[in-house]
C-alpha cells in the first residue's frame, strides 16, 4: 500500500514522536498534524512536578519547564483544531471547522482529558468550574498557579501520583492541604511498601490524609462529602481522579471495541490506521491495558509509526513500564510492573536516610526496580529490574 499522505490526530508527545519516527523510518510524503490544543507539544509531567515548586516565587522558571524543542518533522500543523469524526472507508478525518482531511495512513494520538467529579462540559479542552479545578493542560496549570498564590486552604481529591504531586506543590507554597483518597495514597499504583514511604513523608511535611472512600463535591459551597456523609470544606478543591481517553470523535468509525481503542502489538487497528499514547489499549505480557504514562506514549508512538509503514515486517512492541514521581522531599523512579507486592527482595541504602535502591521478584518471573532519592541512570535501573542485583556494579550512588 502506497502512503503519500499521513494524518496524525493529536499534538501531544505521542503525536510528536509518531511524526519524528515516521520521518526517521523514511516517510517523506505529506504529513499533517491535527491538534486540539493550540500549543506546540510540551512536557505534561512538568506541569505538576515543576509548576508549584519554583524557587524564585515568580513562577517563570516553573512555567518554562514544560517547553520542548521545536518540532523538526516539517509537518503541516493545524493547531487549535479538533477532529470530530472519521470515515475509515473513505479515509477522511472530519474537522470541527467543517472540512475533511484525506489520508493514506492515519495515526490516532488524541490522548485523554481529566476525569471530573462534577458535570462540566466534555471534550479534550473542557474547562473546570470554579468549585473544581483539574490539572491537565497549560491553561489548567496557569489557573491553578494563580489560585494558590493567595495560599488558600486546599482539598485534593485523589491519592494517585498526580494528586500527591499537586498536594506537595500546594504545601510547598504554604497552603493548608487535605488529601482525600479512597485508600492509602499511591497504594494502587505502587503497592503498600512504596506507598507507605511516600505517605509517611507527606504527613511529615504537614499533609492531612483522609482515607474517606469515594468523595463527591458539595452541592453548595466549596468542599467535598465523604462516603460516610462527612463534609470537608476548603477555599479550593483540586480533583485528580484519573483520565478519560478522547475517543468520542471515533463513534461510528467501527474502530472501537466496547468503547476502547484496542491495537495489536504493532499499534495497528487496521493496515492503514494505528494508535498510540493515552488513547490506546495495547497488549503486553499482563494482558491488554492502557498505560497513560509519558514514556509509554513515546514507546507506543515509535512502535505504531513503524507498524504503519512496514506492517507485519515491523517489530512488535516490547513494553517495560518506566514511571517517576516526586514530592514531599522524595524522588522516585521505577522500572517494571507495579504495584509491587510485599517488601523488596533487595535493598541497597544510599547516602542519606531517605535514599535507597530496591528490587522485587514478581510472581511471573519479571522484576521491578525502584530508586528513591538515589541517582542511578535509567539503563542501569532497567538492568536491575531485568537481571537482578548481580548486574549492578557495586559502586556508591552518585549523590542523592
Amino acid at each position: 500500500m502506497t502512503m503519500d499522505r499521513i494524518v496524525v490526530v493529536g499534538n501531544g508527545i505521542a503525536g510528536l514522536t509518531a511524526c519524528d519516527s515516521l520521518r526517521s523510518a523514511g516517510f517523506d510524503g505529506e504529513l499533517t498534524v491535527v491538534g486540539a490544543e493550540r500549543h506546540h507539544p510540551y512536557s505534561r509531567p512538568a506541569l505538576s512536578k515543576a509548576l508549584l515548586h519554583d524557587s524564585d516565587g515568580n513562577g517563570d522558571d516553573a512555567l518554562q519547564a514544560h517547553e520542548l524543542p521545536d518540532p523538526t518533522h516539517e509537518a503541516t500543523e493545524l493547531l487549535g483544531v479538533s477532529a470530530t469524526g472519521l470515515d475509515a472507508e473513505a479515509r477522511l478525518v472530519r474537522l470541527d471547522r467543517g472540512e475533511a482531511l484525506p489520508y493514506d495512513g492515519l495515526v490516532i494520538a488524541s490522548g485523554s482529558r481529566a476525569r471530573r467529579l462534577g458535570h462540566g462540559p466534555a471534550g479534550p479542552q473542557a474547562s473546570g468550574s470554579p468549585q473544581e479545578l483539574t490539572l491537565r493542560t497549560i491553561e489548567d496549570a496557569i489557573l491553578l498557579k494563580e489560585r494558590v498564590a493567595a495560599r488558600p486552604s486546599v482539598i485534593v481529591i485523589g491519592g494517585g501520583p498526580l494528586g500527591m504531586e499537586v498536594a506537595s506543590g500546594c504545601l510547598h507554597l504554604g497552603c493548608e492541604v487535605t488529601l482525600v483518597s479512597e485508600g492509602k495514597p499511591l497504594a494502587l499504583q505502587l503497592g503498600d511498601h512504596l506507598a507507605g514511604i511516600f505517605t509517611s513523608a507527606a504527613i511529615g511535611h504537614g499533609l492531612r490524609v483522609v482515607e474517606g472512600g469515594r468523595a463527591s463535591l458539595l452541592e453548595r459551597g466549596t468542599g467535598v462529602v465523604l462516603a460516610d456523609g462527612t463534609e470537608l470544606r476548603a477555599d479550593l478543591v483540586v480533583t485528580a481522579v484519573g483520565d478519560q481517553p478522547n475517543v468520542e470523535w471515533l463513534a461510528g468509525s467501527g474502530l472501537l471495541t466496547e468503547g476502547q481503542l484496542r491495537v495489536d502489538s504493532r499499534g495497528r487497528l487496521r493496515p492503514d490506521i494505528v494508535a498510540a499514547g493515552d488513547v490506546a489499549f495495547f497488549p503486553s505480557s499482563r494482558g491488554v491495558h492502557r498505560v497513560p504514562l509519558w514514556t509509554s506514549a513515546i514507546d507506543q508512538a515509535k512502535n505504531a509509526a513503524v507498524g504503519l509503514l512496514q506492517g507485519d515486517a515491523a517489530p512488535e512492541l516490547s513494553f517495560q513500564s518506566y514511571f517517576w514521581t516526586e514530592g514531599f522531599g522524595l524522588s522516585l523512579k521505577a522500572v517494571g510492573f507495579t504495584p509491587v507486592v510485599g517488601t523488596p527482595d533487595f535493598c541497597e541504602p544510599g547516602d542519606g536516610p531517605d535514599s535507597m535502591l530496591l528490587r522485587w521478584d514478581n510472581h511471573d518471573g519479571s522484576g521491578t526496580a525502584a530508586a528513591i532519592n538515589y541517582r542511578i541512570p535509567v539503563p542501569k535501573l532497567r538492568r536491575l529490574a531485568n537481571t537482578g542485583p548481580a548486574a549492578l556494579q557495586r559502586t556508591a550512588p552518585v549523590g542523592v
